[in-house]
C-alpha cells in the first residue's frame, strides 16, 4: 500500500479548512528534525543530489587516492557552480590520500544521524591500516544546511577476518526502526551492518555480522550491496552480488537477506547468473522488486549480456526471474553481441512520471559501427506487468543532442544512476564513462546528465563535465564517472 506524501496530505487538510471557511492552526516544527526526506539530499534544500567518484585520480602528487565530487540538485538541475570535491586530503575527512588508496569505490548515503540531511557514506578500499595491505577504510561524511563537511572513519569491526573493507556498500533500515543503518562488503563472506542511530562523536550504536554464502578472497566478497523493502512489511532486505557457492558449483548471483525487528536473516539466491542489482518498484504495487545484469552474456541464449526482474510480493522475491530481457529481445534497440556488456550497470527510477520504476540498462562496451567499447545505454519502461521493452530509448555520444562523440575504449555506461535532480516529478539520467579522452585501462572520464520528462528521456539541455569542470585533477587516470551514487 502506498502512503500519502506529508506534504500532500497536509496540504489537503488546509485547503479543506479554508473552503469551509475555519482558520487552520499553525502546527510548529518539532525540536529535533525528523529524517532527511531524501536519502541524497545533502544539504537538506529539497532537491537530490549526485556523487560522482574518480577513485584513480591522483590527489596531492598521489596516483591512484581518488576523489569524489558531489553535484547539488536544483531546479535548474545539476552544474559544475554548485559542487563539493571530496578527497583524503580534504580538512575534516579522516586519513590522508596515498597511492592506491581508491577513494571513491562505492558509495552509499542515508541520514545515519537523523538530523534532517542526507550523509554519504564513501570507501577507499585500497587503504593501507599499518601492516595490513589494502585493508580498506570506510568513511561517512556528514550533511548540512552547507552540503557535505566532516566525517568519523565506519571502523572495520574485523580487519583480520578480510581484505578491501568497503568494496561494497549500502544503506537500509534492516531493523524497521525508522534509524537506516549502514551495510559493509569486503573480500570476506561477512558483511558487517552498523545499526541505525549514529552521532558524530560515536558513530553507530551497534555492529553485527550476516555471513553469506560467497566465494571468499581476493577478487571475491560481496562484490555489491543494495537495499530496499521487497515484502513490504517496512524493514529493509539487503541483496549481496557475489560469487554464489552451494555445494556442487559456484556462479555469480544475487543473494537476498529479509530484514526484521531483530536484523537480517538469509532467504534465498537468484537463479541466473548475476553481477548487478538495482532495487524500485518496477510494477507500481507497492513492493521494491530486483533488477539483476548477467553483463558477461554467460546465460543460454545470449552472448552479450541481459538483465532479468524479480517482482516483490508480501513473501519477498521468487527465486526464478520473471522475465529476462537481452539486446535480441523485441523492442530492444541493437543486437545481442559477444562482450556488449548489457547490463554491466543498472539503475531504478520513474523517469517519465507514471507510477512505475523504469529501468536504465547500459552496455558499456557496445560497438558502434567500427568504434568498439564505445558503449551505449538503454531505458526500459516500468509497468503494471513488470518491464517492457514498449518504447525503448537508447543512447550513445552519437545519439543527436548527446555532447560528445564514440570513441574507442569510451565505456559510455560505465556506471549509471536514475534520480529527480531538479525536482520535476521525473527521474532524470547521469552516466559515467571512464575510459573518456583516455585508453583501454582508463582515462580522464566524465559525466553525461540527460533531463526525465513525461516522453521519457530528453536531449534537449543534455550536458556533459569532465574533471576539469568538477575540480579534480587530470594527471594520470581519474576516471572520473567510473562510480555513481546508486
Amino acid at each position: 500500500m502506498r502512503s500519502t506524501p506529508a506534504s500532500l496530505s497536509t496540504s489537503t487538510a488546509l485547503a479543506a479548512l479554508l473552503v469551509a471557511g475555519l482558520t487552520p492552526l499553525v502546527l510548529t516544527a518539532p525540536a529535533s528534525a525528523a529524517t532527511a526526506k531524501y536519502h541524497d539530499d545533502f544539504n537538506g534544500d529539497g532537491y537530490r543530489d549526485l556523487a560522482i567518484a574518480a577513485p584513480s585520480a591522483t590527489v596531492g602528487g598521489r596516483t591512484y587516492a581518488g576523489a569524489v565530487v558531489v553535484a547539488y540538485g536544483s531546479r535548474s538541475g545539476i552544474s559544475t557552480a554548485r559542487r563539493t570535491v571530496i578527497t583524503q586530503n580534504t580538512s575534516g575527512i579522516p586519513g590522508s590520500a596515498e597511492h592506491g588508496d581508491s577513494f571513491g569505490s562505492a558509495l552509499a548515503s542515508g541520514d545515519l544521524n537523523n538530523d534532517g540531511y542526507a550523509d554519504l557514506v564513501v570507501s577507499a578500499p585500497g587503504e593501507d591500516l599499518g601492516t595490513d595491505t589494502d585493508g580498506g577504510t570506510t568513511i561517512i561524511v556528514w550533511g548540512s544546511a552547507s552540503g557535505l563537511s566532516g566525517g568519523r572513519t565506519a571502523a572495520d569491526p574485523a580487519p583480520t577476518a578480510h581484505d578491501r573493507f568497503g568494496q561494497s556498500l549500502t544503506v537500509g533500515d534492516f531493523n524497521g526502526d525508522g534509524k537506516p543503518d549502514l551495510a559493509v562488503g569486503s573480500t570476506g563472506a561477512d558483511v558487517w551492518v552498523s545499526r541505525g542511530g549514529f552521532t558524530k562523536s560515536s558513530g553507530a550504536a551497534s555492529k553485527y555480522k550476516v555471513t553469506a554464502p560467497i566465494r571468499t578472497g581476493t577478487g571475491h566478497g560481496a562484490a555489491s550491496l543494495t537495499s530496499g523493502d521487497l515484502n513490504g512489511d517496512g524493514a529493509g532486505d539487503l541483496v549481496v552480488s557475489g560469487l554464489y557457492l552451494d555445494d556442487h558449483t559456484a556462479y555469480n548471483s544475487a543473494m537476498v537477506f529479509h530484514g526484521s525487528a531483530s536484523g537480517l536473516a538469509y532467504r534465498t539466491v537468484m537463479a541466473e547468473d548475476s553481477e548487478t542489482a538495482a532495487v524500485g518498484d518496477i510494477d507500481g504495487d507497492g513492493y521494491d522488486d530486483v533488477l539483476t545484469g548477467e553483463h558477461w552474456g554467460a546465460g543460454e541464449g545470449n552472448v552479450g549480456g541481459s538483465v532479468s526482474t524479480h517482482l516483490g510480493h508480501a513473501t519477498g522475491v521468487d527465486p526464478e526471474p520473471g522475465r529476462t530481457i537481452d539486446q535480441d529481445t523485441p523492442g530492444v534497440p541493437g543486437a545481442d553481441e559477444t562482450d556488449d556488456h548489457f547490463g554491466g550497470s543498472v539503475s531504478l527510477d520513474d523517469v517519465n512520471g507514471d507510477g512505475y520504476a523504469d529501468a536504465a540498462v547500459s552496455a558499456y562496451y557496445e560497438k558502434i559501427g567500427s568504434v568498439d567499447l564505445t558503449g551505449t545505454v538503454t531505458l526500459l519502461r516500468g509497468s503494471p506487468s513488470g518491464l517492457t521493452t514498449a518504447d525503448a530509448q537508447s543512447f550513445s555520444q552519437d545519439t543527436a543532442g548527446v555532447p560528445g562523440a564514440n570513441e574507442t575504449n569510451d565505456h559510455f555506461g560505465a556506471a549509471v544512476h536514475l534520480a529527480d535532480l531538479d525536482g520535476d516529478g521525473h527521474a532524470d539520467l547521469s552516466v559515467g564513462a571512464d575510459g573518456e579522452n583516455g585508453g583501454e585501462n582508463g582515462g580522464d572520464g566524465a559525466l553525461w546528465h540527460l533531463r526525465g520528462a513525461a516522453a521519457g528521456l530528453t536531449t534537449s539541455r543534455a550536458v556533459t563535465f569532465g574533471p576539469s569542470s568538477l575540480g579534480v585533477s587530470t594527471s594520470g587516470s581519474p576516471r572520473l564517472g567510473a562510480v555513481l551514487l546508486p
